[in-house]
């Protein structure tokens, strides 16, 4: 998946970065892996924290909703962040680096996923790679498909959140146990 995503971002860069004067060009392929590490670093961070439904909710927006979505928000904060400190570009030039080149990749890398007749990404290899294979045993396609349909409001309260997942997958059986999320969830379902 990361070989995938720096492929992409390679293969859609040229303006952005390859062409651009704000960008050395000894640096190019170095902004390039920066880019890439912001999205997989960033989103590995989320999922982490616990905000497996803000990454499923990316890739279930539209064009509209990706822009202001916190992903998109926290990806180019990073990536922005990075150029700045890794490679002394301006904040402005970073802002302008990161405004057309985070959106279009993210675009293209949701389009890729969501499209049946593109193998070359998949939402259940992404989180795989962004968990080093911890949501293996997950059926992360399937929760795709509930989150946008509604069927994960288990509690009715017009919102997906860690209590409808626990619901879901415990039967709405709140006890307690030991491990992260993804430890309890594969547990539920059987993975190991």
């Amino acid at each position: 998946m990361f070989e995938q995503l720096f492929n992409l971002i390679k293969e859609n860069s040229t303006e952005t970065i390859v062409n651009n004067p704000d960008v050395p060009n000894e640096h190019n392929e170095a902004v390039m892996q920066e880019a890439s590490s912001s999205i997989t670093g960033t989103l590995q961070s989320m999922l982490a924290e616990g905000r497996g439904k803000e990454i499923l909710g990316l890739f279930n927006s539209s064009e509209d909703e990706m822009q202001s979505h916190p992903a998109m928000q926290n990806i180019s904060g990073n990536f922005v962040t990075s150029l700045t400190e890794k490679f002394g570009i301006s904040g402005s030039q970073a802002g302008g680096i990161a405004g057309s080149l985070i959106p279009m990749i993210l675009g293209k890398l949701v389009n890729k996923t969501n499209n049946p007749a593109d193998n070359s990404f998949n939402i259940q290899d992404i989180f795989n790679g962004l968990s080093n294979n911890g949501t293996s045993g997950l059926n992360i396609p399937g929760m795709l498909s509930k989150l946008s349909g509604g069927g994960f409001d288990k509690d009715g309260d017009g919102d997906v959140d860690l209590n409808d997942l626990t619901a879901a997958f415990r039967g709405g059986n709140s006890g307690g146990g030991g491990g992260g999320i993804l430890d309890s969830l594969k547990g539920m379902l059987g993975g190991k």
